[in-house]
């Protein structure tokens, strides 16, 4: 499965999110997409999602409009989308209209159970 890694830039995602998924079973599973491993620069992901996403796991403990954007186009294009977000957080009631599927997450063994839960639900 090809599966699109979306967040904010507003956290240390190389060390709380990239790193917990390459390290774990999942992250030698699949085929993951992480926009800004490599330099911080805009990445093209709506070309990406025009080509074949399979899925769009989505980070959304903090707030942002490149990533709601990112959503959107997604959505537009029939890109299943699943968030997930940090418990405690407050997030956006407006990613409603995108997904369906919200998971929340406790520490990053949770986080991890939750992409496994998300790459196995039937979108």
């Amino acid at each position: 499965m090809k599966i699109y890694i979306a967040h904010s830039r507003n956290f240390d995602f190389q060390k709380e999110l990239y790193n917990p998924i390459k390290n774990s079973p999942i992250g030698k599973e699949h085929t993951f997409i992480f926009p800004h491993e490599e330099s911080g620069e805009s990445f093209g992901s709506k070309e990406l999602f025009k080509k074949g996403c399979d899925l769009i796991i989505a980070e959304v403990s903090h707030p942002s409009t490149s990533l709601g954007i990112e959503l959107g186009w997604a959505d537009m294009l029939n890109v299943p989308i699943a968030c997930i977000y940090r418990k405690n957080s407050k997030i956006s009631g407006s990613l409603k209209a995108v997904t369906k599927t919200f998971l929340e997450y406790s520490d990053t063994e949770d986080l991890i159970n939750k992409i496994g839960e998300a790459i196995l639900k039937p979108f």
